[in-house]
């Protein structure tokens, strides 16, 4: 006789809140993407699949500014791209250099361990980039494989420039990866013209979109480097495949085999996310269809008007701003308000999020984003005023409309 176990009460359908999401990330998506990722599913060799793959391929070419073939997705979020480009370059025992100015610097460099590289990292004060110079002296001195470095890091709100690295890294005979998740699409990013080897991203920043996906492109020097660590799984390979000896320690996150399934051979390396790769495709046309640069301004502008109004507020902000990022900026939390306590009162009364930091900035700033769908006029002041009145609850001097004006100035001079 067996005996039922009770089965658990059957929630509801799924009803968020509504919410304004002005963190660092992930952040409120276009309606257009949401509607994209309820679209039917097809088969993945459905002749639809096949175009929507190639259709995405080509839409990612022009947001990284990129001639790369190797361009495509990497199914999961922002960090499975990150993963899959470090494990895919780096052979066990290749030296790597990671510089650090941040929580996601401090990513790289545990990612580069665990693909077993010989790992060495330099570090600047966190509100601070890296002079070129300083990342050339450390090549020089270190003579890395691989040169890891994060573009945007949220965590600090830092901007760094990648404009001379690469041709730093071509003299030098090193491979340049970067991480351009919380920056590719609100910031400058030109893969060619700047020398990338490898770049990854993730949907859920300036892209508009959610986690899930992570656009990928890679220059012919690194699809060299990981065909020739090339392993097609048993089950699928072919007569003339040829497997090498310092194959690709995991089999997920071989770019090898992942472009096998994204390219003319159609390998069976995974079941593609065809929802996310619906989703992606959308983040990219609705880019594209404002115009690249377009949205690039849209975010400085809605990134200077959320700085302007802040400091319209009397808050400081934290670190180096002529290199912060334009879709994030880290507020100092006034005296005697609780960080943590504001934020919830802000999410609880008013839907809106705002972030906290971590390491030594965890409870000394807030990060306020204006990105993606929220690169906005309308985000930015509502979201001023629900903070004004927030601080005010907590005992902070501010001025009357001070943050609303100022952001409504910007807005103002630009049109």
């Amino acid at each position: 006789m067996t005996t039922d176990i009770p089965g658990p009460a059957i929630p509801g359908p799924v009803d968020p809140p509504a919410r304004l999401l002005m963190g660092p990330g992930p952040i409120s998506a276009y309606p257009s993407v949401l509607r994209a990722m309820s679209a039917p599913l097809v088969g993945q060799y459905d002749p639809f699949m096949t175009t929507a793959m190639a259709e995405t391929q080509e839409l990612y070419r022009a947001v990284w500014n990129t001639t790369n073939d190797a361009t495509l997705l990497v199914d999961g979020t922002s960090r499975a791209g990150i993963e899959a480009a470090i494990v895919s370059l780096v052979r066990p025992g290749d030296r790597v250099l990671v510089p650090v100015f941040g929580r996601f610097g401090h990513l790289l460099a545990e990612i580069a361990e665990r693909a077993q590289a010989e790992v060495h990292t330099i570090e600047t004060e966190w509100g601070q980039v890296f002079p070129a110079s300083v990342i050339e002296e450390a090549i020089v001195r270190v003579k890395p494989t691989l040169l890891a470095l994060v573009q945007g890091d949220t965590s600090t709100t830092m901007n760094q420039p990648l404009e001379d690295i690469g041709a730093i890294c071509a003299r030098h005979g090193v491979l340049f990866y970067s991480d351009a998740t919380a920056s590719l699409g609100g910031n400058a990013f030109d893969a060619d013209a700047w020398g990338l080897d490898a770049a990854t991203a993730g949907l859920q920043k300036c892209l508009g979109g959610p986690s899930g996906s992570s656009p990928i492109t890679l220059s012919e020097r690194a699809v060299e480097v990981i065909r020739s660590r090339g392993r097609i799984e048993a089950g699928i390979r072919e007569a003339g495949d040829v497997a090498a000896s310092d194959f690709v320690l995991s089999n997920y996150f071989d770019l090898g085999m992942i472009l096998d399934y994204w390219g003319p051979r159609r390998l069976n390396h995974h079941t593609e996310a065809t929802s996310m790769l619906y989703a992606a495709r959308e983040c990219a046309r609705v880019l594209l269809l404002e115009g690249r640069d377009d949205v690039i301004a849209r975010h400085e502008l809605a990134g200077r008007a959320m700085l302007a109004g802040v400091r319209g507020l009397g808050l400081g902000v934290f670190g180096d701003v002529a290199h912060k990022m334009t879709n994030v900026v880290a507020v100092e939390i006034p005296e005697g308000v609780p960080g943590d306590a504001a934020r919830s009162a802000l999410l609880e009364d008013f839907g809106i999020e705002i972030g906290t930091s971590f390491g030594p900035l965890h409870g000394r700033v807030w990060r306020i984003g204006t990105m993606g769908y929220n690169a906005r006029k309308d985000a930015v002041l509502t979201t001023l005023v629900a903070l004004e009145a927030v601080l005010r609850r907590f005992g902070a001097a501010v001025p009357a409309g001070g943050g609303v004006e100022a952001a409504v100035d910007i807005y103002a001079g630009a049109a």
